[in-house]
């Protein structure tokens, strides 16, 4: 038996900063003894919790179970450890595999040789036996597999999401620099909106916070538009189960239109086109408001939910100094907007400063190599 399959123990790996809320969703979602460390959380789950989160999970990265867990103190234990595996549980020789690893604080330093160890006993496993070997694919693998080494110990793990899970399929168009879904998603989630206020994001770029927030109040799963996940390679896969629960998913969606007030802008005509673009995939997308307006033109933002992610210096490559941009921006929020809620994310939380406000809260997160902050702003 596989790890997995003794213990059904699995790990999430999520962003960092966003541990806790992960933990809080897997819990939902019907995860038991989840127990979050450093971008990850361990969790519990049978065959349909496991499926269901890997379709609903909004916040998680990938999820992984845990084939064999082995003392690695150079590269060779990997392969031999692999070797010991029964590939053919997983896939077959005309079809293909990526690995992906990393490594710390062990004797192996080099995550890509690493993984390329795993790779070879995997390739090596299948010629031996069959005399033919399956193919490297780094972009769109039948099998996703991830090694993971730390303080000398390896972990062999298949990813049962079948690919990164921020990767929700509706980005058909995109602008500079956009949001990880992933994050957009929590940022939706630490905002508490719930749709009982409007929600604007007039700095839309190409529609990721637009979209998190309408597949939040619609229900949506986050794997709506995915067809194939990681699970279906597990040998004890239960297709009936997986049918139980996608239509279990599929009566709770949206259906007879769309409730929740959802509105966006963008001074960039490219970026609304993208937005429009990106929202049309998604059940009820064609109903979110979105046009071409300058924010500091807007005077109808009185009274909303404010969610946005400014496009702006260091998000983009650019080092100008931003702080003259930061206090209009703060002046607008003060000025035109009474009544309003502001989550505002700095990529770069140097210029949380100059906003000219005082934030009822900020929250670490991170978002593709940004340290940046998410900070809340009450506007009388």
């Amino acid at each position: 038996m596989y790890n997995y399959q003794q213990n059904h123990l699995f790990t999430a790996q999520v962003a960092d900063g966003i541990e806790d809320l992960a933990r809080d969703e897997l819990a939902q979602l019907g995860a038991t003894d989840c127990a979050p460390g450093f971008r990850f959380v361990h969790f519990k789950a049978d065959h349909r919790a496991l499926y269901r989160i890997v379709y609903r999970s909004r916040l998680s990265t990938r999820i992984l179970a845990p084939l064999a867990r082995f003392a690695c103190p150079d590269e060779q234990a990997i392969y031999t450890a692999a070797r010991d595996l029964r590939w053919s549980d997983f896939l077959n020789p005309d079809q293909t595999l990526a690995v992906f690893a990393n490594v710390s604080k062990s004797r192996i330093t080099h995550s890509q040789y690493a993984g390329l160890k795993l790779k070879d006993a995997v390739v090596d496993w299948f010629r031996d036996r069959t005399g033919r070997r399956p193919s490297v694919d780094p972009r769109e693998p039948d099998l996703w597999l991830h090694l993971h080494v730390h303080e000398n110990m390896a972990t062999i793990s298949l990813d049962v999401s079948g690919g990164s899970l921020h990767r929700r399929g509706y980005r058909v168009q995109s602008v500079e620099a956009p949001m990880n879904e992933a994050v957009a998603a929590a940022v939706i989630r630490m905002s508490g909106w719930d749709g009982g206020s409007p929600l604007i994001d007039p700095m839309c770029g190409s529609g990721t916070i637009l979209c998190e927030a309408l597949m939040h109040a619609a229900n949506l799963p986050a794997g709506l538009l995915r067809t194939a996940f990681g699970f279906m390679r597990m040998p004890d896969f239960q297709p009936a189960l997986w049918d139980l629960e996608r239509d279990a998913a599929a009566r709770g969606d949206l259906v007879d239109g769309f409730a929740a007030d959802l509105r966006g802008s963008d001074i960039d005509p490219a970026a609304v086109e993208a937005t429009r673009a990106n929202l049309s995939r998604l059940p009820g997308g064609d109903e979110v408001v979105v046009g071409r307006k300058d924010f500091f033109t807007r005077q109808d933002l009185a009274g909303t939910t404010i969610v946005c992610n400014p496009p702006y210096g260091l998000r983009l490559g650019r080092s100008e100094d931003m702080a003259g941009w930061f206090k209009r921006f703060g002046d607008h929020l003060k000025r035109h907007c009474p009544g309003s809620i502001a989550y505002v994310y700095f990529g770069d939380r140097t210029w949380l400063k100059s906003i000219g406000l005082k934030p009822d809260w900020k929250k670490p997160l991170k978002n593709s190599g940004l340290d940046g902050r998410l900070a809340r702003f009450s506007l009388y």
